[in-house]
């Protein structure tokens, strides 16, 4: 305990940002010049902590055998993977991180876990690329499952030689050029993840509806499911429960307790992100006694 407050004192006052976007949208390639651009020393990036075209600490997401392993690592589900990151940090001295996530919510997720202030400024990917780029980037994970890690191929072939596909070398101009300065070549790697390799895998909503009905149950088997609506978009799946609650509970506390019950659990097995759960009370009922 004592080890965490003195992290979280030195860590305190690091300036986060965060670039977020839907998978596959460039954000790993573009995150590099963004960093530049506001002076930003580190990124969060699937599980690492990069600096200076380095790899300091963590471990990759895209080494993982299963997408569900991937975002677990990305989100640093693993308290050593975690605390190692966090230790980095501090010791560093940085001033300030960028983040990158799928989601406002996975990059607070993250933001929180390394005991990091949440993103003082949240950047979208449709801020910094074009739909047409943006679209090129999809076509090139979804077709070719390519992905990208903002560090020189020295870097990621000394670390995950397996996923290692190619590398990529770009050119950032200066829109003022200076007397005596250079446009930067920046060095890029390609790789090819372990779980790309081997088709994609996705849940299902019967699925996913039967994982949320066993947390109802295991949370209070009093609780009577009406009607369960499961939606998705960008941000993660969004779910509206309607449910008749037991009569004697308190029902502020009971329903915030089970939208974390669910949430917690469903994240954690799963992989996925929960952006909200919504809970509808029906009916007040008697509750069963034996």
């Amino acid at each position: 305990m004592d080890l965490t407050h003195t992290i979280y004192r030195l860590i305190n006052g690091i300036k986060v940002f965060a670039l977020v976007g839907p998978s596959g949208t460039g954000k790993s390639f573009r995150s590099q010049l963004l960093a530049k651009k506001y002076g930003i020393e580190y990124i969060i990036d699937d599980g690492l902590l990069i600096h200076d075209d380095k790899i300091i600490a963590g471990r990759s997401a895209k080494k993982e055998k299963t997408p569900m392993g991937a975002v677990r690592v990305a989100l640093f589900d693993d308290k050593s993977h975690r605390d190692e990151v966090a230790k980095a940090i501090q010791k560093n001295h940085l001033k300030r991180i960028l983040i990158l996530g799928t989601s406002e919510k996975m990059v607070m997720k993250i933001a929180e876990r390394l005991q990091l202030h949440q993103p003082q400024k949240i950047i979208r990917i449709e801020d910094i690329a074009t739909e047409e780029e943006i679209q090129e980037a999809i076509r090139s994970r979804k077709i070719e499952g390519k992905h990208v890690i903002p560090v020189p191929s020295i870097e990621v072939k000394r670390n995950y030689p397996q996923i290692f596909y190619d590398a990529m070398r770009v050119l950032f101009k200066k829109k003022t050029p200076t007397p005596g300065s250079n446009n930067k070549m920046i060095e890029k790697s390609v790789v090819r993840p372990e779980f790309s390799k081997k088709g994609r895998v996705e849940i299902s909503e019967g699925a996913l509806s039967q994982m949320i009905i066993h947390c109802i149950l295991e949370f209070d088997s009093n609780i009577v499911i009406k009607k369960l609506t499961i939606k998705t978009d960008a941000q993660g799946y969004r779910l509206v429960l309607c449910v008749d609650v037991p009569f004697g509970n308190q029902l502020t506390g009971t329903i915030y307790r089970l939208q974390q019950y669910i949430i917690e659990n469903v994240e954690r097995y799963t992989g996925i992100l929960i952006e909200e759960v919504n809970i509808i009370i029906d009916q007040i009922t008697r509750r069963d006694t034996e």
